[in-house]
């Protein structure tokens, strides 16, 4: 393997490019991103990991905006994003300034791909080790979200869940729990279930921000998440006792039902002997 992954322009004999599988291995190995789209709103929610005590947190941000209308979440490489980011927002104000008129967002996703894939196709460069979300209103009004890959594939989502060793399981979870024409309040929970699945309890440990049409986006502050947190804490609760009910009360009935049977058989038995000891 090692003969084929030196350079990007190089496919292995089974069609790989070991650069770009690089790039998604640190995409894996970096902090979560949730994304989840409701009927007139968008909800993303990032985790956040522990920090020095004398470090400012304001510099740490995963979730930024592009233009007035659209918003990033990336896991990977910080610095990478940082280059995304500004070749991103510079191609905003290009095309505000040419055409006179905002871009949509698949246009943004479209350029990010595209710039992403430039870098798996070109000798002296390397793949960007970051996966974006990109979330906003289409034309139309209707919420979007957007993902892109390093290998510069881009698709659109209802709710998807990056980064992190267990971003499967957090898919799966979106899957299952997941429909249309979610509340804003609804998506809000569903967001924070799926980043309680792969964190720690707590408002120190993740971030949420809210994506409405015509307004700013708003981050929610530690009390406004540890409100929403403390609610879905007591949904599961509450669901995993039911849970833990109803299979207690499903054991008795099996228990309670053996002896029932055994006595009938061993009462079967005795008539069968009555019957056949006179003639015996």
């Amino acid at each position: 393997m090692s003969r084929y992954d030196r350079a990007i322009t190089v496919f292995s004999p089974d069609g790989k490019l070991f650069q770009i599988d690089y790039a998604f291995e640190a995409v894996r190995k970096a902090t979560a991103v949730v994304a989840v789209k409701g009927a007139d709103t968008v909800v993303i929610g990032v985790e956040r990991k522990a920090i020095a005590k004398l470090q400012d947190p304001r510099t740490i941000r995963k979730i930024v905006k592009l233009d007035a209308h659209v918003t990033l979440a990336f896991a990977g490489l910080t610095a990478d994003a940082r280059v995304l980011i500004e070749k991103a927002r510079t191609e905003c104000q290009s095309y505000r300034l040419t055409c006179e008129d905002a871009p949509s967002l698949e246009y943004i996703a479209r350029f990010i791909a595209r710039t992403q894939q430039r870098y798996t196709q070109r000798g002296g460069v390397r793949p960007f080790g970051v996966s974006s979300i990109l979330a906003g209103f289409g034309a139309d009004g209707q919420p979007q979200i957007y993902q892109i890959d390093p290998s510069g594939n881009y698709f659109a989502w209802k709710a998807n869940a990056i980064g992190g060793r267990n971003f499967k399981p957090m898919k799966e979870f979106l899957e299952k729990e997941w429909v249309e024409g979610l509340t804003e309040a609804e998506s809000l929970k569903l967001t924070v279930k799926a980043l309680l699945e792969v964190v720690d309890s707590g408002t120190k440990n993740m971030e949420i921000v809210v994506i409405r049409k015509g307004q700013q986006m708003e981050t929610l502050d530690d009390e406004a998440l540890g409100a929403v947190v403390t609610e879905v804490e007591a949904e599961m609760e509450e669901a995993k006792t039911g849970s833990a009910a109803e299979e207690m009360k499903e054991e008795r009935g099996r228990v309670g039902g053996e002896p029932e049977l055994a006595g009938s058989r061993a009462t079967l038995r005795y008539v069968q002997i009555a019957v056949v000891q006179p003639w015996a």
